[in-house]
């Protein structure tokens, strides 16, 4: 959407556009000018939140402001009007159109129709404290293990003032040829923020669009690069009190990926679930027995101790299916699934995902096996599609393959309980009253408790320790 012409000669609109992000609308969080105000172009006019993030909007118009259109609090639909602009005296009026052919011409994806290029307007004043809305992942559906970080520090610091502009029928080459201090060119206010979140300085990186226009593609390159580092300003306003900047030996990764989406999946869990963790010690000698016992009967397709525990968490999700759910907020309601999809957190080069079973009830002991065996090493080798990494009601973490006993994971959110197993070690244990060397292991369960109590959590741990323990009660419960 690009400014349009008002209905007051002179005057001009200026449409609040699409924010890149494929939204229709945007809530007004905060007008950084008042009527009266004379404005430049590419100023930052106002603060608007949309489903997904805070984003600064600018204006591609420059003059004095005779009129807002919305409350700070209301929601504007995209393509209405968000801002009157009157031309100072003896300005003309720019056209409306030249900006959206040059935007066009710089083909940096998901641009901001409409805006212009930098002028660089005063001084940002402190954003005041808030939440921001988690951007919901769309590739995968994470659950956390101890190594994992549930966030990370924001990057300090500003991008780099983009370039002025230039007439649109001047060689955009020119900004560049003026020198090694000349600004980057940039066009797109997306192209700018996505540096500037990522903290990449634009004057290092190489534009690739026409006459040299740095566009998205670029700074995503960029971001590839391991000698991508922050491009810290020292006097920038919105630094963090106290964060000591980058020195020459640290390294900084940005937050980005399937980090980030980590990152906001595991806020998000923590955020909304009030979660509870139980847990209890079990001797997994008979479980050990058995497994050896049915590959050994059948060594071409072998049962893991995976597949075995996966089993027995199906037999206790039958046994209280109330763990087999999901809490929809908007609807206040509790949504217990007719199947269970088991999610299986598993650690890869790239992150934690959490590839999911659709259904697994209905698969045997061995196939269960073997569709975690082709499952997990999918998922190590990147080849699993998005639709794998999602839609999971209940998760299994065997965190114990980090050599640690215990842990108390992050619920995989929406999903309302995550069942981690911990390492498998000898230990005392008391054996009809006799004082023996067992394999000993610690079970733990992390459960959303708005869609039960402890009865049935400790019901269902209790379940599930019993089997490990005497696999006959598995047994006879499928």
């Amino acid at each position: 959407m690009g400014g349009g012409m008002s209905t007051v000669v002179g005057t001009r609109d200026f449409l609040l556009p699409d924010l890149g992000e494929g939204l229709s609308e945007a809530e007004i969080v905060e007008w950084r000018v008042a009527v009266g105000d004379v404005v430049t172009v590419d100023q930052t006019v106002v603060e608007v939140e949309t489903a997904k993030a805070v984003v600064d909007v600018p204006c591609p118009y420059a003059g004095r402001v005779v009129a807002l259109h919305g409350a700070a609090g209301e929601v504007r639909p995209v393509g209405q009007p968000l801002i009157t602009i009157e031309p100072l005296d003896g300005a003309d009026a720019p056209d409306p159109h030249a900006t959206y052919r040059e935007e066009e011409r710089a083909g940096s994806g998901n641009v901001l129709i409409g805006y212009g290029t930098g002028h660089g307007g005063p001084g940002r004043r402190r954003r005041r404290p808030r939440l921001a809305l988690a951007t919901e992942p769309g590739a995968a559906d994470l659950a956390s293990v101890p190594a994992v970080p549930a966030g990370s520090a924001e990057p300090t610091g500003r991008a780099v003032p983009a370039a002025s502009s230039a007439p649109s029928d001047a060689p955009a080459s020119a900004d560049r040829a003026s020198g090694p201090a000349a600004a980057p060119l940039v066009i797109s206010p997306i192209v700018r923020r996505l540096a500037k979140e990522h903290g990449i300085d634009l004057a290092s990186v190489r534009g690739t669009g026409p006459g040299g226009v740095i566009r998205r593609v670029d700074v995503e390159t960029a971001l590839s690069a391991p000698a991508a580092r922050l491009a810290a300003v020292p006097d920038a306003p919105d630094a963090h009190v106290g964060l000591a900047p980058a020195g020459d030996g640290d390294v900084v990764v940005p937050l980005t990926g399937i980090r980030k989406v980590i990152a906001d999946k595991l806020s998000r869990s923590r955020r909304e679930i009030p979660e509870v963790t139980i847990w209890v010690d079990v001797d997994a000698t008979g479980l050990l027995e058995t497994r050896a016992a049915i590959n050994a009967a059948s060594p071409d397709a072998p049962v893991s101790i995976l597949a075995l525990l996966a089993r027995i968490c199906l037999s206790g999700l039958r046994r209280y299916p109330q763990l087999n759910a999901r809490v929809d907020t908007e609807g206040q309601r509790i949504v217990q699934s007719a199947g269970v999809h088991l999610g299986i957190a598993a650690q890869t080069d790239r992150g934690l995902v959490v590839p999911v079973l659709r259904d697994a009830q209905r698969l045997t002991t061995r196939e269960l096996a073997a569709a975690l065996a082709e499952t997990t090493a999918s998922a190590r080798a990147g080849t699993l599609p998005p639709a794998r990494l999602s839609g999971g009601t209940f998760t299994l973490n065997n965190y114990g393959v980090f050599g640690v006993d215990g842990s108390t994971p992050i619920i995989n959110h929406p999903e309302a309980a995550l069942l981690g197993v911990g390492r498998i070690v000898d230990k005392p244990w008391v054996v009809q009253g006799q004082l023996a060397v067992r394999k000993v292991t610690q079970l733990s369960l992390t459960f959303d408790h708005r869609v039960c109590d402890g009865g049935v959590a400790g019901g269902f741990l209790r379940h599930v320790a019993d089997c490990v323990e005497q696999p006959a009660l598995l047994v006879a419960n499928v």
